[in-house]
Order: C-alpha cells, then structure tokens, then sequence
C-alpha cells in the first residue's frame, strides 16, 4: 500500500462513523478552529492503526502522516496523523524528529503536544544522548509548545527518567508566566515522585517554581 492510498482509506474510515451531533462539542472543547466529524479520539487513532498495521515501510507511514497531518479538513485527521507516528517500523525512529517538530509547531495546541511527547520518550529510550541534545534545545525555543514538548518528553519513564536533563529543562523555563508551561512543570515533577519523592521534594525546596507548578508537583505528596 502506498502512502496517499492509506491516507485516503483513512480518511474514508473516519466519515463513515463521524457523528456530526457529537462534532460541536469536541470542536468546542479543545477550543479548536479546525471542525471535527464527531469521532472519538481513541477511535481515531484506533482506526488508523487497524488501517496502517500491515504497513512495514516507515517511509511509507510517514508520507502518509504528513498527508492526513497537512491535508486535514478536521481534526479527527491530525489524530490519526500522529497514530501512524506509533506504528512499529516509525517507532523510535530518529528520521521522526523533524515531524515532531513541526506537528508540535503547527499543531500549536496541548492535545497534539501532550501525545507526541510519547514519541520522544521513546526516542530518548533508544537514542539517549543526541535526542537529550535535542530535548534540551527545545527547552530554549521561542516557540511555547516546543519548550512544553521538552519538559513532558519524559512522562512515563519511570525509574528510566534522565534527572539531570529533566532539571536542565524544568530550569530553563522557571521564569516563563504562560500556564501552559507551568502546568507542564508540575506535570512533569508530579509524575516523577511516583518513583523518586525525595528527589522531587529536594527540586521544589531549592527552586523558585510558581504556584501553580509546585502545587501540581507535590500533590500527591
């Protein structure tokens, strides 16, 4: 299967169980521009796996990507996108970062961001130190959801979650006001006193973090 093909079946899939009663509100939820056809989320990307799972070539998934990503007409579409990001044969793979990026970049909203940061934790697994190299330039972008990229990338990591750059990423955006990021912050440190509280008290007590992050970090602490 090509990829224009695959992008077409899923596109297809998508409109043959949108719902347009359910559409509004999704599109008013996510405060989104761009309508929905009224499909959920998890079988949006349910239904571009099923779709794609017989795919092997990665160049294939990520044309196909690009095309439901640049040619969306809804967001159903963009979800979809980055569903085929997940598949095996583009998993882990470094050709992913520019895509990361620039769905991140475009995408400009937390739904987008927020998922493919799973996508960099898994880069971050097979390719440490370049892909750390990565996270951390990120951290200084201009742009606000590159740096939020950066401070989730490490989300689920558990005892696996690099500390040094996880601080060198929270630390780089401790004076940045927008909501966004600190949520991300606490997020973050939230998620690694699961594994290590001492460590995330220790970080709280000698940074400057705002409210907003320190309550999220040490909420179930």
């Amino acid at each position: 299967m090509n990829a224009a093909r695959l992008a077409d079946d899923i596109r297809a899939a998508l409109r043959e169980v949108a719902d347009p009663a359910r559409a509004p509100g999704q599109q008013a939820y996510m405060k989104s521009a761009m309508p929905f056809l009224g499909v959920p989320v998890p079988e949006s990307r349910r239904m571009a796996r099923a779709l794609a799972k017989d795919v092997t070539d990665g160049d294939v998934l990520a044309d196909a990507a690009s095309a439901l990503w640049d040619e969306a007409t809804h967001r159903e579409e963009r979800y979809a996108a980055l569903a085929l990001l997940a598949l095996p044969p583009l998993r882990r793979d470094p050709a992913l970062v520019a895509l990361l990026e620039r769905f991140t970049v475009e995408g400009a909203w937390w739904d987008f961001t927020d998922e493919l940061a799973h996508r960099v934790a898994e880069l971050l697994d097979t390719d440490p130190v370049p892909m750390a190299a990565q996270v951390r330039a990120w951290a200084h972008s201009p742009d606000m959801w590159l740096r939020r990229l950066a401070v989730i990338a490490q989300l689920g990591r558990r005892e696996r979650v690099d500390r040094m750059l996880l601080a060198d990423v929270i630390e780089a955006n401790l004076d940045d006001g927008e909501f966004f990021i600190r949520k991300a912050i606490g997020w973050a440190l939230r998620d690694h006193a699961r594994v290590a509280p001492d460590w995330v008290r220790a970080f709280v007590a000698a940074h400057p973090l705002s409210s907003l992050s320190t309550r999220e970090a040490l909420k179930h602490l």
